[in-house]
């Protein structure tokens, strides 16, 4: 079996990093969230998971605005070679996210 490097390896784990920087309020309102969703009373959780749910679908939407916005300087191979590297390297950065396609 051959295993070949992933040549996009590098340039997604400095979007994310970047990502993880511009969009640090973000992230720590979906820890928070999350965190309020775990210490919510049966009453409460409802409520509590929708908005939860609602911080992780905005993170997910900014994460697929910037592979897309990359994804189209490429031709369609590498595209697909990229979107697949971005969407491994960001479910294993922000595993909360299942949703990044």
């Amino acid at each position: 079996m051959i295993f070949r490097r992933d040549r996009f390896s590098e340039l997604v784990r400095r979007q994310l990093d970047l990502f993880a920087e511009d969009e640090a309020e973000l992230l720590r309102e979906a820890e928070e969230a999350e965190r309020v969703y775990d210490a919510a009373e049966r009453d409460e959780a409802e409520e509590a998971y929708g908005d939860y749910q609602l911080v992780l679908e905005a993170i997910v939407e900014r994460l697929e605005e910037l592979r897309d916005t990359y994804g189209r300087t490429l031709d369609e191979q590498a595209r697909d070679d990229y979107g697949r590297s971005f969407g491994r390297a960001a479910r294993k950065r922000f595993p909360a996210l299942t949703g990044l396609g």
